[in-house]
């Protein structure tokens, strides 16, 4: 099904989940602005997806300005925006007396305040048309604490206690939110994120990813999909061995 009145944004896109997720939305018909900070790898995206309805924007989450300057790009390539799908997100996996600052400022940045400055930026692109969806891909780390990962949970669990507020502030005006909660998914996104080996055979794929963002954008204006979590079948806390 097309639906080729969608004006996308989508932070995060040059690798990954957010370049999977601006794949299917192309498929469906949408046409896509691609934020990311690296534009070499945005180069690589915009030249994988072949597609015209797709333009790249360098853009750092944390900047309002970068937000702002997505959703103009946006507006002018596609006409108002009606999908922004904050997806941008990083991770340093240590024990918590190891932590740097700067780690804990560049994940606080990214994850929580890209968040919220993405989610400005919509609003006030949407709201003048009453109508919108934004979509926060979170993680399951928001729902739990995990041992080495507790700046990364700290984050998340904010991005997730925002969504929240978000979505009944942005209801009153027409404008949808939803929170997409993956587990494990397999992407470049562990290698920077821990040394550790993770059963990466166990997890999600992106492309899973990107069709449950399908799904939730499918759906009927009048419905909220508030929340969704989604976990491969095998994916287990990590404290948890496997039968």
């Amino acid at each position: 099904m097309e639906t080729p009145h969608l004006s996308c944004v989508v932070t995060g896109a040059a690798r990954g989940i957010g370049l999977e997720i601006s794949r299917a939305l192309l498929d469906l018909g949408a046409k896509v602005v691609l934020g990311d900070t690296d534009r070499s790898a945005l180069d690589r995206a915009l030249t994988s997806l072949g597609s015209p309805a797709a333009v790249a924007v360098d853009a750092n989450v944390a900047l309002a300005s970068d937000m702002a300057r997505l959703a103009e790009q946006a507006q002018a390539h596609a006409g108002p925006v009606s999908l922004w799908i904050n997806n941008a997100g990083l991770a340093r996996h240590r024990p918590i007396e190891e932590y740097t600052t700067d780690e804990i400022d560049l994940m606080l940045d990214v994850n929580l305040k890209g968040t919220i400055l993405g989610s400005q930026a919509a609003l006030r692109a949407m709201r003048p048309h009453g109508r919108g969806h934004i979509i926060n891909i979170i993680s399951t780390a928001s729902l739990r604490g995990i041992p080495g990962e507790t700046v990364y949970c700290a984050a998340k669990w904010g991005v997730r206690g925002f969504t929240h507020g978000l979505r009944e502030e942005a209801a009153t005006h027409g404008i949808r939110v939803t929170a997409l909660l993956p587990g494990g998914v397999d992407t470049a996104f562990w290698h920077d994120a821990t040394e550790r080996t993770m059963p990466v055979e166990d997890f999600l794929t992106a492309q899973q990813v990107a069709k449950a963002v399908i799904s939730l954008v499918q759906m009927d204006a009048s419905v909220v999909p508030q929340e969704l979590v989604l976990r491969a079948l095998l994916d287990r806390d990590f404290a948890q061995p496997k039968a």
